[in-house]
């Protein structure tokens, strides 16, 4: 709550009545000019006010700009504000369904997100909390990660960290090396949260979970041009990058030839977005014709198996016969 010490200004008087309207109303909830008179009083002590001195510090409030409407003897209520209820839902729903920080960082967040909204929208959403069965990271410095790396991208400078990774004791350990990256984007993927970038004596793009990073610090060296970078040829096309890039793994990608049902359309584009192109279409069948990381394409397509065949090209068709003997002679001894 806002305090008032000793002073009842226009100004002041402004920023109160603007917080009582935040709070308390919305388009189905509206003040009158009483009601705003007994808000200020039972939150803040304000006194001595009277509804002509309301209705000209609203009007002062509508004249700043401020998305505030006058329904007459039914009252006021704020009709914009910073974020809709609907808007404030969808970013709770992203911190509990993110895998990438704890639950005592995810409810400390949430918390804040609901400070956007007013008391009716706090009634609704009572009932959030974070999941114990959704697995989070035990990093809890993933914050701290992803603002010393957003410095790092700001500033243009190279980063060292520690890459850390589960033992059999459901414990992370770190892997005992110290890495230095040219970082040059954070990206969401699959509820995780990588880094994109370069490792130094590297020519390629890589990835990294950072919830799995630890002890990031950011270098005076300036980062390698990303021109010097394969796979970024001097411009990151971060949507048709991702798109290439389903499994976030590195390596090269192929254009490939997949055989598949109508059936699947939904799960294509899932996956691979509308950048994918149906060149052949009989009947209930059809094969497209994408381009993606060749490794990723591969564990795409034993997840998919049963519905998918891979025609092209072959190097990729052979490496998954064979490895689909492979799997078929351990089901079968």
């Amino acid at each position: 709550m806002i305090k008032v010490y000793g002073t009842e200004t226009k100004k002041m008087l402004n920023i109160l009545i603007l917080e009582v309207l935040r709070t308390y109303s919305d388009d189905e909830h509206h003040l009158t000019q009483q009601e705003i008179i007994r808000r200020l009083k039972a939150d803040y002590g304000i006194e001595k006010i009277d509804r002509r001195t309301v209705r000209d510090n609203v009007q002062s409030l509508v004249d700043m700009g401020y998305g505030i409407e006058n329904e007459g003897d039914d009252g006021y209520y704020m009709y914009e504000r910073e974020f809709e209820d609907a808007e404030l839902r969808m970013l709770i729903d992203s911190v509990l369904f993110s895998k990438t920080i704890s639950d005592t960082a995810a409810k400390k967040l949430i918390g804040k997100l609901k400070g956007f909204g007013n008391i009716y929208f706090d009634a609704k959403v009572s009932h959030v909390k974070p999941t114990p069965l959704l697995h989070r990271t035990d990093n809890k410095s993933v914050l701290y990660s992803v603002s010393a790396i957003n410095d790092a991208i700001d500033q243009k400078k190279k980063i060292t960290f520690r890459y850390n990774r589960y033992g059999i004791d459901f414990k992370m350990h770190d892997q005992g090396k110290q890495y230095i990256m040219n970082p040059y984007q954070m990206v969401a993927s699959n509820g995780h949260y990588y880094l994109l970038g370069n490792i130094d004596k590297y020519d390629n793009v890589t990835y990294y979970r950072i919830d799995k990073m630890s002890q990031v610090e950011i270098m005076d060296e300036k980062i390698k041009p990303q021109k010097d970078v394969k796979g970024i040829d001097g411009h990151l096309d971060l949507p048709r990058h991702m798109a290439e890039h389903i499994y976030m793994l590195y390596g090269d990608s192929v254009t490939a030839s997949i055989k598949t049902d109508v059936g699947m359309m939904d799960t294509l584009v899932d996956w691979f977005g509308k950048d994918f192109r149906i060149i052949e279409n009989k009947g209930d069948e059809i094969t497209i014709s994408v381009k993606c990381n060749e490794r990723a394409l591969f564990y795409w397509a034993l997840q998919y198996g049963p519905h998918v065949e891979v025609v092209a090209p072959e190097s990729l068709r052979n490496k998954l016969a064979e490895a689909i003997d492979d799997m078929s002679e351990r089901y079968h001894r």
